[in-house]
This record gives structure tokens, C-alpha cells and sequence, in this order.
């Protein structure tokens, strides 16, 4: 018997690997979402198709991992590091798509790093129009 999927509980899952709060998720969501909103979204057993791939977008993992993840799957592909086995990216025994969640928190943090440097970039160009706009004064 197949295992029953979940799609809220897979993403305060995935969520949580990032090290995502409530709050971040749903400020990255828009205007229209709070904490209590992202709560209810992940007590929801199945999520409107176009709502799962905007959530999956913002965090950055692929819909068919939300849409297919069990427990069952996370346990049989952590459990093939011990054989040695190399089965990152594939399709598990039990349709259960597998990736290697550090791989997303590198991919993550790197996205961070990188929105960083331009905040920096920015910050420094608009002092520098600040400091002309005073040196024509």
C-alpha cells in the first residue's frame, strides 16, 4: 500500500531543512499571507496545483519533491549512504522523488550571499549619489 502524501506536512518539512520560518515563507509569498496562513497551508493534506508551485518556487525545490516526498522515501535514500550506494537525484524504490537536501542549503545560502553583495552594491552606489548631489551643494 502506497504511503498517503501529505503536501502541507512536506513543506513545513522542506521548510524547515531550510531553516525557513513561518513568517519568511509567507512575506516571500506576497501581501496576502501572514504566519497563521502558512500554518493553515501546512495542515492541508493536498494544495491547489498553482499555489504548490508558487511555494515551491519561493523554496526552491522542485514540485514533484513536495508533491511525492513520504518518510518512508527520506529513510531509504539517508539509509544509502551507509551502503555506499550513490543514488542522489534519482527516483527512489517506492516513486519517491530523492535529492540531497544539503545540496538545496548550499544552493540557499549561496542565493543569500549573492542577494547580499547586491543589497551591498546597491547601498554603496546610492551613497555615492548622495555624496554628489552634496558636493553640488
Amino acid at each position: 500500500m502506497p504511503d498517503k502524501i501529505h503536501q502541507g506536512q512536506n513543506i513545513r518539512r522542506f521548510r524547515e531543512m531550510l531553516n525557513i520560518k513561518q513568517e519568511t515563507l509567507a512575506h516571500e509569498l506576497g501581501p496576502d499571507w501572514s504566519q497563521k496562513k502558512v500554518s493553515l497551508l501546512e495542515a492541508k493534506e493536498t494544495i491547489d496545483q498553482e499555489l504548490l508551485e508558487q511555494v515551491a518556487k519561493v523554496l526552491k525545490v522542485p514540485v514533484k519533491a513536495i508533491e511525492s516526498f513520504t518518510e518512508k522515501g527520506a529513510a531509504t535514500y539517508f539509509n544509502t549512504f551507509e551502503e555506499g550506494s550513490s543514488n542522489q537525484g534519482n527516483i527512489g524504490d517506492n516513486g519517491t522523488y530523492i535529492f540531497n537536501p544539503i545540496d538545496k542549503l548550499s544552493e540557499a545560502l549561496e542565493e543569500n550571499k549573492r542577494l547580499y553583495n547586491q543589497l551591498l552594491q546597491e547601498k554603496d552606489e546610492k551613497i555615492a549619489l548622495l555624496q554628489k548631489l552634496l558636493d553640488k551643494k
